[in-house]
């Protein structure tokens, strides 16, 4: 039964490769429960296009997909260089001049950040996704820097800036940003990812921003500085101002250094379960792919990792946006995905719980358990916030979750969560049993060999009270 269903999720980033209405259903047919729209690239209207055909896609084939909206933050490139290529040599110094002017060829180089009442002297700052090394040794003026460059290589246009040790002060949303959640607002967005995020009231100002425009949007906190790693204390804080994480391991690297990815990644995949919030591990996942039909053994492992640590999702990246075979990408991340869970078990959550959602922890603790000890063939979440389904997911049970509720945003934010179907459906107090008859009857569910009946947990509340207080066990 549970073999059936796969329980990590994936996240697909759309772009060029993906460009269409076929290729969008074709995607979603293939495995994908999430798709990304980055801010970084194309134009409101080519966004405006690919929700209406993830919708459509959706809809035609009776899936809830959450959109994620992916703000660029404060992404900072160089601008455009003379024949796109500058040499450096390690002792070269090198002014970043955020002011407006046409490269010549020479050593000041045009920069899309004023950095200069940001950095400080003797801070690291890295280029081109760290192939060029250099430390500030002059603030030039109002509106530029002077580098040392500390090794031999070259830049090109628009390529990407590391500060590790910069303190941007909370000032991570830029202009761009604020016109991208405007606009978002009156978009179909499900989730929101904020770039760069530093530390826990970053996602507090981006909420109350999105609040304001109305956005009933969940956020997502990018976790790639030195400073949002910096300590566990801060990692948490970020984790639980969060709907959710995502773990940035390119820039993460960069910043911090390649070595510790590996342990953050299973550190947050851990704080995310034992807080019920979202954990998506993305970045080079499936790199190769971009140019190979084939994955390497390397990325294989990476990917059944993370479902191995109790990811929510993984996310594809360049795969899908830019690659030569999307579609080969997200059967091969499912195939992995199907293999891993098949052959592996997570332990049940071992903290007790606590804080706010201590009554829905409990009570999916106690589901999770009775559907383990009487073999259930899958557990029913009725949900009107989606909470119920989250904390149980936080269980990571080896059934699959369906879950029912009358919101269809909160069904489309569940398609990323642990192990969980989500159903639009009108309330009843029964809603959940009707599914679940309804979806063996249609062939979604199936009976063990040799049964007749499906064996359903459903965890259900009173919609008067607002709250998760039932467990019941029905033959379906």
């Amino acid at each position: 039964m549970s073999k059936l269903f796969k329980r990590t999720k994936i996240l697909a980033t759309v772009g060029p490769s993906v460009f269409g209405a076929e290729k969008i259903e074709e995607m979603i047919m293939a495995g994908v429960n999430g798709c990304r729209l980055n801010c970084s690239h194309g134009t409101n209207e080519e966004r405006d296009e690919q929700i209406q055909w993830i919708r459509a896609a959706a809809k035609k084939k009776g899936r809830s997909v959450a959109i994620l909206q992916d703000l660029q933050g404060p992404k900072i490139r160089l601008g455009t260089l003379k024949d796109n290529h500058l040499d450096l040599k390690a002792g070269d110094e090198l002014i970043l001049e955020s002011a407006d002017f046409e490269h010549d060829g020479g050593k000041k180089v045009p920069v899309q950040y004023n950095l200069a009442d940001k950095v400080k002297v003797g801070e690291p700052l890295s280029m081109f996704d760290g192939k060029i090394k250099s430390n500030v040794i002059e603030i030039v003026s109002d509106t530029a820097i002077k580098v040392e460059i500390l090794n031999d290589g070259f830049i090109m246009s628009k390529k990407g800036l590391n500060l590790p040790d910069t303190d941007f002060g909370g000032d991570i949303l830029t202009d761009k940003d604020l016109a991208d959640i405007e606009y978002g607002a009156t978009q179909d967005y499900d989730y929101v990812a904020l770039s760069f995020v530093q530390s826990a009231s970053d996602i507090e100002k981006l909420r109350q921003i999105l609040l304001s425009f109305g956005s009933t949007a969940k956020v997502i906190a990018k976790v790639e500085t030195k400073k949002a790693i910096s300590s566990d204390e801060n990692l948490e804080a970020i984790v639980k101002a969060s709907d959710g994480i995502m773990i940035a391991r390119g820039d993460m690297a960069v910043e911090a250094g390649a070595e510790v990815v590996p342990i953050i990644q299973r550190k947050l995949i851990a704080m995310c379960r034992a807080n019920s919030k979202l954990c998506i591990v993305a970045t080079q996942m499936l790199s190769s792919m971009v140019e190979s039909p084939e994955p390497t053994r390397a990325e294989v492992s990476d990917v059944a990792t993370a479902v191995v640590q109790g990811a929510d999702a993984v996310m594809l990246s360049d795969e899908t946006a830019n690659g030569r075979y999307p579609i080969e990408a997200v059967k091969a991340m499912k195939k992995v995905i199907l293999y891993t869970q098949n052959h592996s078990r997570l332990a049940p959550l071992a903290h007790s719980p606590e804080g706010e959602k201590v009554t829905y922890d409990a009570i999916s603790d106690a589901a999770a358990r009775l559907a383990e000890k009487i073999n259930a063939d899958v557990v029913v979440c009725q949900t009107a916030s989606g909470v119920t389904a989250v904390t149980m997911a936080a269980q990571r049970p080896n059934v699959p979750i369906i879950s029912v509720t009358p919101n269809t945003r909160v069904a489309n934010q569940l398609a990323l969560t642990y192990a969980n179907s989500a159903f639009t459906r009108p309330y009843s107090d029964e809603f959940g049993y009707d599914l679940v008859k309804e979806l063996k009857e249609s062939g979604y569910l199936k009976t063990k060999e040799g049964e007749k009946d499906l064996l359903a947990v459903i965890v259900s509340g009173d919609k008067e009270k607002a709250g998760t207080d039932t467990i019941k066990i029905r033959y379906v």
